[in-house]
């Protein structure tokens, strides 16, 4: 299979009156669509996405992992959230680890069956049907479009083959027993092949059916605690009957009369916003987009809110979150002060709030009334540990490789703690009327902060429509323990030039990133409501037109319909 991937074409923004979807997979865009059209509204379609994308891209999500939720009631004009995390088993414990002889310098494999948190999706798929959906289709009627792809199955597109190719050493695993239901003759499905999946259709079938007791007792919890106890971990069928999901407030700030909402601790959330703190302090728009001076400003201001994040965002329920420090405006300025506008700064060292007192699919979904729903949903690292339980047709994530095994860590593993949490949808409204401006999100582990900065800045700094600020190239900066250095990765896109004057104020630049590689940079979805960023004025240009975008990184596509409502 090729490893190059091609950028040649342009797409224009999707306009349109009705209900919008945007996902990663055309498919599952559809699905979308046709449960808007039957009455249902942006949070039952969102499900449906959810389920169907699961059918299409196993390798990047799926019933066995994960999902957070934002939902934007036109009614009220208010944001709510859902943390569908599941959390550590109770029997899993730091002085545990260390018997076995895992600590920070040796740390658990990435597949090791300890990093199986509980699933969390299932359940916050039936809370977001319970709390936000129309009540005009029940929830077999919202999985039943998956349920029909995944028996029927489905020719599976480009993007999603490679990286299920990628991923397929797991499945193969001579003792993962059952990970040859999530594979053809023994590998992963080609672009263009069909693929079925009946066993995932029988699961989605006992969720409709039976609702959460339907995944986290019975049949489907036996099977994921015989496949975790027999790979060496300890999760039970205690830890999955008194799953729940979390009610969450939304955390949120201002950046230029723009409201960005995004999920509190423990999603990583917190980083998006501390960054545009920083940020509203520059004159970003006069820096230049893309340019070297833009892209060394957006990564030192990257670098001090990923560093703040990566220690302070846990667990709330576990551990003290200092949330309302870390968003403060007197501690943006202060970090403001440690940034310098010619040099690169180095060390990830996180600041002192209290001075001043990854792989995932992203999709959206809005409808004719003007509810939209903000949805992510993963594995983590492509089909997580990879272990598929029984009859199940899905693979358990590894969230739980996201735990600190420092003492002393606020994210420090313990029993029945919720882990540091890469995935994150986000959501912008009008600061002074609360009106919606858009629904958006980027995947892809620890660039999602980066990507929500870069796409929105794209329209909010520089007038671009939602497939524009998808399309435009992007960069990431990692901090590598390897060798104690921060590295900025630029995408094909980026002139040399901009790479050598990056190398000049003393940034490790990694230039071009092509083809699959591309994937560093994650997929993203847009919907906007009305043109607001056409002008530097977000109160003028409104309408009842919805303008959507799909990142051309991954196969999806925004598709809308008319209505006269």
């Amino acid at each position: 299979m090729t490893s190059m991937l091609e950028f040649i074409s342009r797409r224009s923004p999707i306009v349109c009156t009705g209900g919008c979807v945007a996902t990663s997979q055309p498919l599952a865009t559809q699905i979308g669509l046709d449960i808007l059209k039957k009455g249902g509204n942006a949070a039952d379609a969102a499900v449906a996405v959810a389920a169907a994308l699961n059918v299409t891209e196993p390798s990047s999500t799926g019933i066995g992992g994960d999902c957070f939720c934002l939902f934007y009631k036109s009614e009220t004009k208010k944001v709510y959230g859902l943390n569908g995390s599941g959390r550590s088993p109770m029997a899993l414990s730091l002085e545990l680890l260390n018997q076995q002889g895992f600590n920070e310098e040796n740390p658990l494999p990435p597949m090791h069956a300890h990093n199986v948190t509980v699933p969390g999706a299932a359940a916050a798929w039936v809370d977001t049907v319970s709390l936000f959906g129309s009540k005009k289709l029940n929830l077999e009627e919202i999985l039943q479009p998956a349920i029909d792809l995944a028996e029927s199955g489905f020719p599976v597109s480009e993007v999603s083959a490679f990286q299920w190719n990628t991923a397929a050493y797991k499945l193969q695993s001579p003792d993962n027993k059952f990970g040859a239901d999530l594979l053809i003759n023994g590998q992963a499905p080609q672009h263009g092949q069909l693929f079925r999946n009946p066993s995932l259709a029988r699961t989605f079938k006992d969720l409709s059916l039976h609702g959460k007791p339907g995944f986290y007792e019975g049949r489907i919890a036996q099977a994921i605690v015989q496949v975790v106890q027999s790979h060496g971990g300890l999760l039970d069928h205690n830890d999955l009957s008194s799953h729940s999901t979390e009610e969450v407030q939304p955390i949120c700030t201002t950046y230029k009369g723009v409201k960005v909402w995004e999920i509190p601790p423990n999603s990583q959330g917190i980083a998006v916003l501390m960054a545009l703190n920083i940020l509203e302090n520059f004159s970003v728009k006069e820096l230049g987009h893309n340019s070297a001076d833009y892209v060394h400003t957006l990564t030192e201001a990257l670098k001090f809110s990923t560093s703040d994040c990566q220690w302070y965002c846990a667990d709330s329920a576990a551990v003290p979150v200092p949330t309302k420090e870390l968003l403060s405006k007197d501690y943006s300025t202060k970090q403001v002060k440690r940034i310098d506008t010619k040099r690169a700064s180095e060390g990830n060292d996180h600041g002192s709030p209290f001075e001043v007192g990854s792989d995932t699919v992203y999709f959206t979904v809005v409808d004719v009334h003007g509810n939209a729903c903000s949805f992510i949903n993963s594995n983590y690292k492509d089909v997580g540990t990879g272990l598929v339980p029984e009859g199940c047709g899905f693979t358990l994530q590894n969230r739980g490789n996201n735990f600190s095994l420092s003492s002393g860590h606020p994210n420090c593993l313990a029993p029945g703690k919720r882990p540091f949490h890469t995935i994150i949808p986000a959501m912008a409204t009008n600061a002074d009327t609360e009106d919606l401006l858009c629904s958006f999100g980027v995947m892809g582990g620890f660039m999602q902060p980066q990507g929500h900065v870069q796409v929105l800045l794209n329209m909010v700094e520089f007038g671009m429509n939602p497939q524009q600020s998808l399309d435009s190239p992007r960069f990431y900066v990692e901090y590598s323990k390897r060798d104690q250095k921060w590295h900025v990765y630029l995408e094909d896109g980026f002139p040399g030039k901009i790479a050598e004057d990056l190398k000049a104020m003393g940034h490790v630049v990694h230039w071009p990133i092509v083809g699959h590689d591309r994937k560093l940079f994650g997929r993203g979805q847009i919907i906007t409501k009305g043109d607001w960023w056409r002008s530097n004025e977000i109160f003028s240009n409104w309408s009842k037109v919805w303008w959507a975008g799909s990142d051309p990184r991954g196969d999806g596509c925004a598709m809308g319909y008319c209505s006269v409502v």
